[in-house]
């Protein structure tokens, strides 16, 4: 994960943390185009026989990165709009570049979103913490609410676990559904159902 724009950041350790946080198994580096500051650590993953290849928001200084790694301005840079804080599409399609120094890097054009697809085994090595919790719960069907017994509730207690990042494990699943759903029409209709079903037996517990 690169953070960019290192030089109009006034706090850049915490926000190393907020990413470690999220993704605690990820390499974060904090870098500024503008100021030639952090990029050798990029260096490791630009070799000779090495394709990487940038993805993110317009404005974010994909074309920028690309430029100060190639030594001149090679690739058309943009601002980002006053109004909304949005990037603007500089790059329009996308393009293999043969760095001088070695390895490849392929510069997209600016994303306004990311979506997963067929993630389900990065899900769980990403949080394979969260998912070995699970395992431990009371239920096997626990939603880490109010449910007796939840291994994951008690990790929040205990601070070895954030609700930063169960709300990001929950975000991520709801994010794998929506694309299921999209493959598989049916699986929306059988979760409606599913979730009625659950419902009406929590109302009727009420009632008792």
């Amino acid at each position: 994960m690169v953070l960019s724009k290192l030089d109009i950041c006034k706090d850049v350790e915490s926000k190393i943390r907020d990413v470690q946080e999220i993704a605690p198994n990820t390499k974060v580096v904090a870098i500024s185009s503008i100021e030639n500051e952090g990029i050798e650590q990029l260096s490791p993953y630009l070799k000779d026989g090495k394709t990487v290849t940038l993805l993110g928001s317009s404005g974010v200084g994909k074309s920028t990165l690309i430029n100060i790694l190639e030594g001149y301005e090679r690739q058309n840079v943009g601002e980002i709009r006053e109004k909304d804080s949005r990037g603007r599409h500089v790059t329009t399609e996308r393009e293999i570049i043969l760095l001088e120094n070695g390895g490849l890097i392929i510069d997209n054009p600016g994303m306004r979103e990311l979506q997963l697809w067929d993630a389900g085994e990065g899900l769980i090595d990403l949080f394979s913490d969260i998912v070995e919790l699970e395992m431990q719960c009371k239920f096997s069907d626990c939603l880490h609410e109010t449910e007796p017994g939840c291994a994951v509730k008690k990790a929040i207690r205990d601070g070895t676990l954030s609700n930063k990042r169960l709300e990001s494990y929950r975000k991520l699943q709801r994010e794998m559904l929506a694309v299921e759903r999209k493959k598989n029409p049916k699986l929306a209709e059988k979760k409606k159902w599913k979730d009625i079903k659950k419902l009406a037996k929590e109302i009727k517990k009420t009632r008792k």
